[in-house]
């Protein structure tokens, strides 16, 4: 199945990743563990359907329910996509900036009601040259014309406190 790429700057149709978690379902609903309410660890992310020829695998952790412009949780390329499953408070990639400047994941945590969390995962036909400080935007750009395949897993958190 092709599907169009959910990046502003290009819309090509590409193939399909499978993103899921065995922490928690599709449509579902995020452990407090990942949050900001329990440990703030990273959940594990299984990728299925990588296509010959990836060279490697970028992730993106938004909240888009955050704000006028979203909230960035997460930002990681570089991943060997030898590696179909990223393990549960690991980065087997380089991170770069997320919405608070951190250079590591930093789980939901909505101020006011249930917020929509995009665990974004897309094969690359290169490794890319980013320096550290990139975040979202640098990722994006540098990805651009370079992404053979895309999935995405979205789950939804609300603080309990």
């Amino acid at each position: 199945m092709n599907i169009i790429i959910p990046i502003a700057m290009s819309v090509t149709s590409i193939a399909t990743l499978s993103v899921s978690s065995p922490a928690f379902e599709s449509g579902g609903t995020i452990p407090a563990k990942y949050t900001c309410e329990g440990e703030n660890t990273s959940p594990a992310l299984s990728i299925d359907n990588i296509p010959k020829g990836t060279k490697s695998l970028a992730l993106i952790l938004d909240d888009p329910d955050a704000g006028t412009s979203g909230f960035v949780h997460w930002v990681m390329w570089n991943i060997d996509p030898k590696n179909d499953m990223i393990q549960e408070n690991s980065a087997p990639g380089t991170q770069g900036k997320n919405g608070r400047g951190d250079l590591k994941y930093t789980g939901p945590c909505p101020p006011t009601g249930a917020h929509h969390y995009h665990f974004k995962v897309y094969a690359l036909d290169k490794r890319l040259e980013l320096p550290i400080s990139s975040g979202k935007k640098e990722l994006e750009a540098a990805m651009k014309d370079h992404i053979l395949a895309w999935g995405e897993l979205v789950a939804l958190y609300q603080k309990k406190g």
